[in-house]
């Protein structure tokens, strides 16, 4: 007797944001949890999100760097893990706070602390159930020319450096593109004869 194997959707890196999940803007980023620049752009990333709330969304992408942060990869893992409940964004300010602990045991804990109810995390850590999403992201980001971390996109559009000014202009310009694409679909008001 076969068994059916049962598929299990997998919620992508790509596909978890916040902000406003329907903006014309999107703030992406590929980084880590164990670098302290991409934790300083956290904070930057969240002054960001609160200055053009409804403006923005944003996308944080994982590139590892396990040759300098032997942990960065199951950290990773551990937060496509929580993505797959929900709780992605609790789960990546708690990382990023706790960046010097971040241990198979420790990342349990931390995902406890986000809210995730899975029993099964353990193991799928041990497991590397998510090692394939966060290895995706590495693949794009080395296509996309990401040599570092942090390295951001507004639309696509790589941003020269992780700084609130130049971050906030390329998303400014962002906004504009947009704002002359949606005026030029509308059609101008014909006059009555």
């Amino acid at each position: 007797m076969a068994f059916k194997k049962e598929v299990v959707e997998i919620i992508e890196p790509r596909d978890v944001f916040v902000g406003n999940v329907k903006a014309d803007v999107t703030l992406e980023e590929f980084g880590e949890y164990e670098s302290e620049s991409c934790a300083k752009a956290n904070e930057v990333v969240k002054k960001l999100l609160e200055d053009y709330d409804g403006k923005i969304r944003f996308n944080f992408r994982h590139f590892p760097l396990t040759n300098i942060h032997q942990r960065s990869l199951k950290a990773g893992e551990a937060a496509v893990a929580t993505a797959q409940e929900g709780k992605f964004w609790e789960m990546h300010n708690i990382l990023f706070a706790n960046r010097k602990n971040l241990g198979t045991t420790s990342l349990k804990l931390h995902s406890k602390e986000a809210g995730v109810n899975n029993k099964r995390f353990l193991d799928d850590l041990v497991n590397a159930t998510y090692g394939w999403q966060v290895q995706g992201d590495l693949k794009e980001g080395l296509n996309r020319g990401v040599k570092e971390v942090p390295t951001f996109f507004v639309n696509g559009e790589k941003v020269a450096k992780a700084t609130y000014d130049e971050l906030s202009k390329a998303i400014e310009a962002a906004l504009k593109k947009v704002k002359k694409k949606v005026t030029a679909k509308v059609p101008s008001k014909q006059k009555a004869a």
